[in-house]
């Protein structure tokens, strides 16, 4: 189910719930300290780092560059399905996928980035994806509302 079939479905259930019922409350969960996330933790800082490398400059994206991406994608895809099949469905598990979809688009744009201006842009909003990366695991888990 889609990430946001999944949240419409939620809602519906909630506006359907009697007044004064509220969800079962379950822990949040903490996944920066298993090994697949940490991993994706330590990928994403150390592409971010190497990334920064590219702004102001025109020499081509190194082919391991955009292997270490790649793997980082796949990383972020195993992390959503990881936690889709726990059942731990929230937003980390729909941020997952996102950035496992974007980070090939955004590949592309640092790639085909042609004048100054455009490769900053593309290094920036790779910077930032990847710097999302990072934060979206290492957050603490909210308390469910």
């Amino acid at each position: 189910m889609s990430c946001s079939a999944a949240a419409m479905i939620s809602a519906l259930w909630l506006a359907a719930a009697p007044a004064g019922a509220a969800p079962a409350a379950t822990p949040p969960v903490a996944v920066s300290a298993e090994p697949l996330f940490a991993d994706i933790v330590r990928r994403a800082d150390a592409l971010k780092a190497e990334v920064e490398a590219f702004k102001g400059t025109a020499a081509p994206i190194p082919a391991a560059f955009k292997a270490r991406i790649g793997e980082l994608a796949e990383l972020d895809m195993q992390g959503h399905r990881s936690l889709a099949e726990r059942k731990l469905d929230g937003d980390l598990k729909c941020i997952l996928r996102g950035i496992a979809e974007d980070l090939p688009l955004k590949l592309k744009a640092l790639d085909e980035a042609r004048t100054p201006q455009e490769r900053d842009s593309a290094v920036a909003d790779m910077g930032y994806l990847l710097n999302d990366n990072v934060e979206v695991i290492t957050a603490p888990p909210r308390e469910p509302v």
